[in-house]
């Protein structure tokens, strides 16, 4: 196992070693190629690897190929947004979103957060803020249209052009061009507002470093209500190479409720904690929101069904 583990590993610094070189991220064929085979190699799960007991230099390489991962990937979301948001005014680009190469992961992972979120919340959340949603915000999309139809989504992201391009999608469907609002800022520059949320989303790719991420989970549970749900995004074994790791002790004020270790080619793990302090069947400041109903979003069962034999779940018990 350890030379098979020896081996990976140099197949991923290789393969970090050819994109580094590469003048330009945004989407070519070589660029596409590339970050491919770092995904495929990166995905198997069956690995006793931990990337945070590797040697300096393999550390060294890892933060920085995060950092290639995560420019590439924003030039990505970028070029498809432009593309979809180009369509002729008649066309609805949201009819269009299999056009991107990883649309279905975004379906299988919407569908496991809802899930997750479900089990850990008796009512429907009436408002979500999304943190780093970038130019194609498929998370709040997904959830927006196949399971969440009654709630606002507010999406933060510090790039301007980025939100514009966000906009132009859904400026042309009739349902989610009222429930989907961008905001553009910093995190850490948002104070006011935080606390009326019922679920905060972090993106994989809000703090690139674990300083920078810690940073932005604290301004968050400063700012959050007591009760409110944190979800992020983390990364387990080899897929660690591609995306931070989010740790329980990264979490403090909050209850570790679950970390999800998916194991097909949905890529993020997911964490779920709640904000001390609060209830746990109400919603945002008392209110009581409407209670989770079974989804019946045929398409998305159909890709789903079977997941559970393919996931891992650790759970956690509340802390008193």
């Amino acid at each position: 196992m350890a030379c098979q583990n020896n081996l990976v590993v140099k197949q991923i610094i290789d393969l970090y070693d050819q994109i580094s070189k590469l003048e330009c991220l945004k989407p070519s064929k070589n660029v596409d190629t590339l970050f491919g085979q770092l995904v495929s190699t990166c995905l198997p799960t069956d690995t006793n690897i931990d990337v945070t007991k590797m040697s300096d230099e393999v550390k060294d390489m890892r933060a920085n190929l995060i950092k290639l991962c995560g420019e590439a990937e924003g030039y990505l979301e970028q070029h498809f947004s432009t593309i979809l948001g180009s369509l002729p005014e008649d066309q609805n680009p949201l009819d269009h979103l299999n056009i991107f190469p990883y649309y279905n992961n975004y379906l299988k992972l919407g569908k496991l957060e809802f899930d997750l979120l479900s089990q850990h919340s008796s009512h429907v959340p009436t408002k979500i803020a999304f943190v780093g949603s970038g130019p194609m915000p498929l998370t709040s999309i997904v959830l927006a249209k196949f399971h969440l139809p009654n709630t606002t989504f507010h999406n933060f992201d510090i790039d301007s052009h980025a939100n514009t391009l966000a906009s132009s999608l859904i400026s042309r469907d009739p349902d989610l061009s009222k429930r989907m609002i961008f905001h553009t800022t910093d995190v850490l520059n948002a104070t006011e507002g935080l606390d009326q949320y019922d679920v905060v989303f972090l993106a994989a790719l809000v703090g690139m470093d674990k300083e920078a991420k810690v940073k932005a989970i604290e301004h968050l549970e400063k700012h959050m209500a007591p009760g409110a749900t944190l979800m992020l995004r983390s990364a387990h074994a080899l897929r660690a190479f591609l995306y931070p790791i989010v740790d329980s002790s990264d979490l403090k004020g909050f209850q570790l409720l679950t970390i999800y270790h998916p194991t097909d080619d949905v890529v993020n793990s997911v964490v779920i904690a709640r904000k001390l302090g609060g209830s746990t069947t109400n919603g945002v400041n008392g209110t009581r929101g409407c209670m989770f109903m079974p989804c019946n979003c045929s398409k998305v069962h159909a890709i789903m069904n079977n997941r559970c034999k393919k996931m891992m779940i650790e759970e956690f018990s509340a802390v008193e």
